[in-house]
């Protein structure tokens, strides 16, 4: 089985450093069902490819098979030894990339650094892929992570074209990301889509899984899928992973019901309280007839997706304290990628929300979206006093949870919050009265909503208010 990796940033030869492995020299590894081979097909300034080969012996996959009570694939008495193991990737591709590339997969180059943090343009191929779903699943794992990819179905026989296709494809992926978040999402996906994992899946597989899927596979679309066949439809194990990933979300909703295989999605399927909630502040936002729109506290940047894409948000500007969600906001947002005129309307800015900072001044509007139940209550009011007394923009929209709907969660008990960072959640009450001292200390009128299905005894599970500054009160005081 084959993998390439070619680049072309120049040097292109730098990939050598990134994985450690020298472009003059062929490498090999020795692997517990066979040997991995690392080389070089072409290596100059302005391309470089590295080649990962496996050979499987199929005697040692056998043995080690039957040592770790897995199944062969074909399901057949001789299928362990004969089998498309020796030529299909699978996960025994991941388990060797894991093998040669240990510090690439892990961001860390010695002898460059900072390159290893750097998107740097990847043509990622795998001719001979099987993939139980077919190219389009192939489609939906890779691209929301930033890849356009090209999966080409493989012939049964090109002699015979109208035998049709068979189960494997041939599989491209082209970005710009780190070299360390291409192999990770390699190592995922390609046991995922091949369906048939090699060895015994055992608990410590759930804590491989959320290292490598770290950063992206929380906010997946498809995470419900990758998780269930990373960890080969052990459903203790799956439920477990998913229930971590739950916790990791910015999104404050618990897990939705996993029990129904995203493969074969219900005929009506219902929008999720995060996506319903991305409608709210949209909308909200149209209303107000701004142009100018601030994502406080941006985290991984759903909101600013959904922002960046209407184009009546003439600057769009994400702001968070953590260097990492800015990070992950830059990649969901594809911004090395996206021509420079759609690029100069977006802005990443590390601000604390609790202190004043004059770049946000003269906004059209501000987003709170689940930001405020984030903060010790001690420091509400200087987060009150930064977003509503020092950058004042027109309007300012904010969502927060109500734990009043709580008891309607299966699963959160008494005391218990949404979210593990969650300091306080506020019941309907309480955030009335929160909103109306505020609208008043800062010289706004206020409108208190709700999203979400409305209970009649507990509400809607997501509050929301609209703020909108008063001028006239403004003129008044001056």
């Amino acid at each position: 089985m084959l993998l390439t990796l070619t680049t072309t940033h120049r040097p292109a030869t730098d990939l050598g450093h990134l994985l450690v492995k020298h472009p003059d020299r062929v490498q090999s590894f020795d692997l517990p069902a066979g040997t991995a081979h690392v080389f070089y097909p072409e290596a100059d300034e302005t391309r470089c490819t590295a080649a990962l080969l496996v050979e499987v012996d199929p005697l040692k996959l056998g043995g080690a098979r039957g040592r770790r009570q897995s199944t062969a694939p074909e399901g057949f008495t001789l299928g362990q030894y004969v089998n498309d193991r020796p030529y299909a990737a699978s996960s025994l591709l991941s388990s060797a990339l894991t093998k040669v590339f240990r510090s690439a997969l892990r961001g860390e180059s010695r002898d460059r650094p900072e390159l290893a943090a750097t998107g740097i343009p990847l043509t990622v191929r795998v001719p001979v892929l099987r993939c139980r779903g077919g190219a389009e699943l192939a489609v939906r794992v890779f691209a929301p992570l930033g890849w356009a990819v090209t999966a080409t179905p493989v012939p049964l026989d090109e002699t015979y074209p109208e035998w049709g296709d068979s189960r494997y494809v041939d599989l491209t992926l082209t970005g710009t990301l780190r070299l360390a978040d291409a192999l990770n999402h390699l190592y995922v996906l390609l046991p995922v889509l091949d369906d048939a994992k090699h060895y015994w899946v055992a608990p410590d597989e759930v804590d491989k899984l959320l290292r490598a899927g770290f950063g992206w596979l929380a906010d997946h679309p498809e995470r419900g899928l990758i998780t269930r066949r990373y960890l080969a439809h052990r459903r203790a194990l799956a439920g477990a992973a998913l229930a971590r990933l739950a916790e990791l979300r910015l999104a404050d909703e618990p897990p939705a019901d996993d029990s129904v295989d995203p493969e074969t999605p219900p005929e009506t399927p219902r929008a999720s309280l995060a996506t319903q909630r991305r409608a709210a502040v949209l909308a909200a936002l149209r209303d107000s007839g701004a142009s100018r729109v601030l994502d406080l506290g941006c985290g991984g940047g759903a909101l600013l997706t959904a922002l960046a894409a209407d184009r009546r948000f003439t600057e769009v500007v994400g702001v968070d304290v953590a260097d990492r969600s800015l990070a992950m906001a830059a990649r969901r947002l594809r911004l090395d990628r996206l021509p420079e005129r759609q690029r100069d309307r977006i802005h990443l800015w590390q601000s604390a929300l609790t202190y004043r900072d004059d770049r946000l001044r003269g906004y059209d509007a501000a987003v709170l979206m689940e930001v405020v139940e984030h903060l010790d209550p001690p420091r509400l009011p200087a987060l009150e006093d930064a977003v509503f007394g020092h950058a004042r923009p027109g309007t300012v929209v904010v969502t927060t949870p109500n734990v009043e709907y709580n008891v309607r969660y299966e699963g959160l008990g008494p005391g218990r919050f949404r979210h593990a960072d969650h300091r306080f959640e506020w019941t309907r009450a309480e955030f009335t009265a929160w909103v109306a001292r505020v609208a008043a200390a800062h010289g706004y009128t206020a409108a208190i909503g709700g999203v979400g299905d409305d209970d009649p005894e507990v509400g809607t599970p997501t509050q929301l208010a609209i703020f909108t500054r008063d001028d006239r009160k403004e003129e008044t005081s001056r």
